[in-house]
């Protein structure tokens, strides 16, 4: 798990909320907080925590280099989710790390995102994991 924040600079969080009660929100707060650069993705908001937010991966900029995407919707959308990733992936040449919040993954997901190459963190919560090891990062 080390190895995996050491290398993340930026992180899309999918389904990144404005409301400040949203377990999305806060965790995206946190990682702003310790010096991520956040991306939100939500087509129901336009600006999250001051960053423009986006429809979905396939509107992000094409300079735009993504480090992990962080899966917070509902874990019935999860594989149609890494499947929209794998498919940025494809047409942009990039792979970052996915990962899942609590009970977020399906073994569909995971098995997708790992046939394609794609290093899955599996139903954990990217706050708490990085907290453990902020010391040693």
């Amino acid at each position: 798990m080390k190895n995996v924040f050491k290398n993340i600079h930026t992180i899309a969080v999918i389904g990144c909320s404005s409301n400040s009660y949203r377990t999305s929100h806060q965790i995206s707060k946190y990682i702003q907080d310790e010096g991520f650069r956040l991306i939100p993705i939500n087509p129901n908001e336009t600006e999250v925590l001051g960053e423009t937010c986006y429809n979905s991966v396939f509107d992000l900029p094409d300079d735009l280099t993504i480090d992990m995407f962080d899966i917070f919707r509902n874990k019935k959308y999860t594989k149609k989710m890494v499947e929209e990733i794998v498919k940025w992936s494809q047409e942009t040449g990039q792979k970052p790390v996915i990962w899942t919040q609590l009970n977020v993954s399906t073994p569909e997901a995971k098995e997708l995102a790992e046939e394609e190459g794609f290093d899955y963190i599996k139903n954990r919560c990217l706050m708490i994991e990085h907290r453990k090891l902020k010391g040693d990062i």
